[in-house]
């Protein structure tokens, strides 16, 4: 069940161009847009294996900061 409102200004190109998409396909408006949020989350979220690589790399490389020591 859909509770959340989400309200933007966009330019009049780009709502022309999904409102013309998704009168094609056949969608409201709506699912038009839904659809482009699902897309681009899919394509632009974070992948969680790539965060626990990133941490561990993190933890290792902070046991060796400020042990190495110069020898001039």
């Amino acid at each position: 069940m859909k509770t959340e409102v989400y309200s933007w200004r966009v330019a009049t190109e780009l709502k022309t161009g999904i409102e013309r998409e998704a009168r094609r396909r056949k969608i409201s408006l709506l699912a038009a847009l839904d659809l482009a949020a699902e897309e681009w989350l899919k394509n632009h979220a974070t992948d969680k294996d790539d965060d626990r690589e990133q941490r561990r790399l993190h933890e290792a490389a902070s046991k060796a900061i400020g042990t190495i020591a110069g020898g001039d």
